[in-house]
């Protein structure tokens, strides 16, 4: 005969608490508590060149720019995630009494994995729509050129855009900025993708 042990949930702040001491990074989903894979140096490259770029470029304005470490908090799914950039414009809002999770970034990128793909373009991006002040959603394969851009329009619709090739260039929508491809991937080796 079969055991089925029972599935433990946690609170938010039961999950905060166990983040707080863990040794590894973890998101939250709904009282599930998920462990991250690990990044590869590929994965690094793109969202450190991507990061690097925008805080440079909007250096004077009024926007932050957060890579991994900082958690983003959506309440209406009841979900903590580690974005791999998140821009904010103005004050970040906190939940909780901490620093280390915010509610309202503007923009979000990730970089693709074989491994998340799937729930990035997916659950992870109808999560992240339900943020008020979400207004655009960039996409970064790793394994090739290619950068999928969603953008809400003014009547709340969500358009794509691709770009594949090198040469091309990424202006985003949300924040007056620019980005060739060939910077986004400065020094990625596609021959070691992927995860």
């Amino acid at each position: 005969m079969q055991v089925q042990t029972a599935k433990r949930y946690y609170t938010p702040e039961e999950y905060l608490e166990l983040e707080e001491a863990a040794e590894y990074k973890s998101e939250y989903r709904d009282g599930e508590i998920v462990p991250m894979t690990g990044g590869t140096t590929n994965h690094n490259k793109i969202a450190l060149n991507f990061a690097a770029n925008l805080k440079f470029g909007l250096r004077g304005q009024d926007y932050d720019t957060y890579i991994g470490d900082v958690k983003l908090w959506i309440p209406r799914y009841r979900q903590h995630t580690y974005p791999d950039v998140m821009v904010i414009k103005g004050e970040p809002v906190y939940t909780g009494t901490n620093t280390t999770t915010v509610m309202n970034p503007l923009l979000i990128v990730e970089v693709l994995s074989k491994s998340t793909k799937n729930y990035d373009q997916g659950d992870k991006f109808l999560y992240y729509r339900s943020i008020s002040e979400f207004r655009e959603y960039i996409l970064i394969d790793q394994t090739r050129y290619h950068v999928m851009q969603y953008i809400k329009t003014q009547d709340g619709k969500w358009l794509l855009t691709e770009y594949e090739y090198s040469e091309a260039v990424l202006q985003l929508s949300a924040i007056e900025f620019q980005i060739n491809l060939k910077d986004i991937y400065e020094k990625v080796n596609f021959a070691e993708s992927e995860e």
